[in-house]
């Protein structure tokens, strides 16, 4: 800290706080952009196998079936 010409204190901010908050803003960056490629990856990778279901209307509550079936 010092003293200005003028009687008041001042605080010296050297870029070495500034290089931190940057390099942190970075990191935060690179990361959402690595999470984002992941998600799309694991999307574009992932076909679930057919999975036995009704084919036909069933009036039975608590009974699914497929809207289209792709199997």
């Amino acid at each position: 800290m010092t003293i200005a010409a003028n009687g008041l204190r001042t605080t010296r901010r050297g870029p070495g706080r500034r290089l931190w908050i940057g390099m942190a803003v970075a990191a935060g960056l690179a990361g959402l952009a690595l999470a984002n490629i992941h998600l799309v990856y694991v999307a574009v990778r992932s076909q679930p196998a057919c999975v036995d279901h009704v084919k036909s209307p069933d009036a039975t509550p608590g009974v699914y079936r497929a809207a289209k079936s792709a199997c």
